[in-house]
């Protein structure tokens, strides 16, 4: 290729570089983006239903529940489930998670020694069969923070097998609230 040939494509390319500016000011100075004050067509559009999670159904009392308890069936699912990380037996050790003997009417952060989460401790008075109730349904929805990443027992009659062997984890174990009339 000789220079002649090199200078034709380089003065081509400047050519089209200098007509594609030309063209694209001459574009912005003629064409005017005009935004109008007030829609041409009216849409009526319907307002969007509210997004966002349903309300929780609240749960069944748990003195009917109870009423109904299995003390075996209780016993067995926290052996096989909540065994993982809890003892049960007095003077028992904590495992992941603190002991559970004598924890139906005891203090949210029964065990001394245990490093409970700050959500847990912020919980005040003794650990009732509602907030059990509550608590074993969804951990962290009663105590947001919680350190315990145990979904929850979502059918409602093993979750009142499992606080009906609970409360017998005691010396003096609670009396199971009546159901109400």
């Amino acid at each position: 290729m000789d220079s002649m040939e090199i200078n034709k494509t380089v003065a081509a390319i400047l050519v089209a570089g200098i007509a594609y500016f030309v063209t694209g000011t001459v574009g912005t100075i003629f064409v005017r983006e005009h935004v109008p004050k007030k829609a041409a067509i009216k849409i009526d559009v319907p307002e969007p239903a509210k997004s966002g999670p349903p309300a929780p159904a609240p749960l069944p009392p748990v003195a009917n529940l109870l009423a109904k308890a299995d003390l075996a069936a209780g016993e067995s699912y926290a052996t096989k489930v909540c065994g993982a990380c809890h003892t049960f037996t007095n003077g028992g050790k904590a495992g992941l998670g603190p002991n559970l003997y004598n924890v139906v009417g005891g203090p949210h952060a029964h065990m001394q020694g245990f490093n409970y989460s700050n959500a847990l401790k912020s919980k005040s008075g003794p650990w009732t069969f509602d907030e059990l109730n509550e608590w074993l349904h969804k951990p962290s929805e009663y105590a947001p923070g919680t350190r315990m990443t145990f979904a929850g027992i979502a059918n409602d009659q093993e979750r009142a097998n499992v606080i009906d062997y609970l409360h017998t984890l005691s010396p003096n174990p609670e009396p199971l609230p009546p159901p109400p009339k």
